[in-house]
């Protein structure tokens, strides 16, 4: 027999197999302004378009973006893109929004919308990359 004590080996740092990280501020926040791009997406194409085309703008624009959002941007997304090409798809959504709320002569909120953002795009990018 050997002296040497038993060692069993250490977990590795991580989250246990089917848990997940718990939400911060910045995850809320961020599920918020993509709730609020789709809802602007779906206002703009309601109210913008005269009435046969607004029914179809109005439920394309949301579709076309949560389509975008679900193949690339979620923490689930379909394709597996490089942090670059996910913060772009990002971008263009929020960039999308920020001009609907211009061409709905909202600019201000516009404006307000796309500094909250992308602000919280770039602190979450970040947190993802680290």
């Amino acid at each position: 027999m050997s002296d040497t004590p038993p060692v069993t080996p250490a977990t590795p740092a991580g989250t246990a197999p089917g848990t997940r990280t718990p939400l911060t501020a910045v995850d809320i926040v961020a599920f918020l302004c993509e709730i609020f791009a789709f809802a602007t997406l779906a206002l703009w194409g309601f109210t913008m378009w005269p009435f046969p085309w607004n029914i179809v703008a109005g439920i394309a624009a949301p579709v076309a973006a949560i389509l975008a959002w679900a193949l690339f941007v979620s923490p689930r997304a379909v394709v597996a893109v490089h942090p670059f090409v996910r913060a772009l798809v990002e971008l263009l959504v929020y960039a999308s929004a920020t001009v609907a709320w211009w061409m709905m002569g909202n600019a201000w909120i516009g404006l307000a919308f796309g500094v909250v953002a992308v602000t919280v795009g770039v602190i979450a990018g970040r947190r993802r990359l680290a």
